[in-house]
């Protein structure tokens, strides 16, 4: 299915202080992805693919505050990012930032839609 609402990021000014005041406020559990300079935030119980086990729940992450995040975004799963990215230009938003690789686990890019809203598009790696 294509359009679930998948994930969010939240930026941050100072990460060291955010992630202590999420860990510490909401009792989410943080961790880094040193090389990706990357924090995953997991707000609900997971399963070993880092998965919410709890439906109509979403995990997340944080970085350091800066294009194209630079307010909080949600992110949503669609089934090719390359077409959404064309549909999303045809109606009018605009590419904040093309299709880019996330590991061996999918792909990721940045939109704007027609009100400056940036919204993040996620795309699975197709199995092999």
């Amino acid at each position: 299915m294509s359009g679930q609402v998948v994930h969010f990021e939240l930026p941050a000014d100072d990460l060291a202080r955010a992630k202590a005041f999420y860990r510490d406020a909401l009792s989410w559990h943080l961790a880094d992805v040193p090389e990706m300079g990357y924090t995953l935030a997991s707000t609900a119980e997971t399963d070993e693919a880092g998965s919410p086990t709890e439906p109509g729940t979403i995990n997340g992450g944080m970085l350091e505050r800066g294009e194209p995040v630079t307010v909080p975004v949600i992110t949503v799963k669609v089934d090719d990012i390359e077409q959404a990215l064309a549909g999303i230009e045809k109606l009018g938003g605009r590419v904040v930032q093309g299709k880019r690789a996330v590991g061996p686990m999918g792909f990721t890019a940045y939109f704007a839609d027609t009100e400056g809203n940036v919204l993040g598009l996620w795309q699975d790696t197709a199995p092999e």
